[in-house]
């Protein structure tokens, strides 16, 4: 089977699987997913849900929060960890989005990687979540199955996973196929504990297949 017979066979299964592919990270407003995909590096999304509450409870707008201090947002945002960088950047971003971009968050690669904080697979998950248009997100939980399935081949930086995607996946079924992903990995093909016999995927996943064989021996 060819990588991209697999990558579509994949999607099929995981579709079927999970039929609601949605961001785990709750969020009303384009600024507010920004705010939450920063925090949530080095952290859950779990644990962002429950702080980003807390958050715009103080500071309930884009400009409110940019005219926040620096040392205030850091309070907040502490429990996700590395709380003095990310709330740096979180007060910069939104500065930046009311400053020159009118409060509103673009909706394309180029202008939103001029963010401060945002990288490709922030302004992916944006792109793809908020405007609808093709977007493949490579957080952890993609780059590991995707290596583990045999999609790529022992590649971990995110730019040249996401890259090799967009060779094998429609445009229209990457943003989803990346959720999917994420509740996969947390679900079923846990990190620590993959579980092989109960996955969807077993008998076309690389690591599955090949670990099917060596107990038959």
């Amino acid at each position: 089977m060819t990588k991209k017979k697999l990558a579509l066979e994949v999607i099929k299964r995981l579709k079927k699987e999970y039929p609601d592919a949605v961001c785990t990270l709750a969020y009303d407003k384009a600024w507010q997913l920004l705010v939450s995909v920063r925090l949530a590096a080095q952290c859950t999304d779990k644990r962002v849900d429950m702080i980003t509450p807390l958050l715009y409870e103080k500071y309930p707008t884009l400009e409110a929060l940019a005219d926040a201090p620096v040392e205030r947002i850091e309070e907040i945002v502490r429990p996700c960890g590395l709380g003095n960088s990310k709330a740096r950047d979180i007060s910069a971003c939104m500065k930046m989005l009311r400053d020159e971009y009118g409060g509103k968050v673009p909706d394309s690669m180029e202008e939103l990687l001029k963010l401060p904080g945002v990288g490709r697979k922030s302004a992916n998950l944006v792109l793809g979540d908020v405007y609808g248009k093709p977007a493949i997100v490579t957080d952890t939980h993609c780059i590991r199955l995707c290596n583990l399935i045999g999609l790529v081949d022992n590649i971990k930086e995110p730019a040249k996973v996401e890259k090799e995607l967009w060779k094998l996946v429609p445009p229209e079924e990457g943003n989803a196929l990346c959720h999917r992903f994420v509740t996969h990995g947390r679900e079923v093909c846990v990190a620590r504990r993959p579980d092989c016999d109960r996955c969807c995927l077993k008998d076309i996943c690389k690591t599955g297949v090949s670990k099917a064989k060596e107990i038959k021996k």
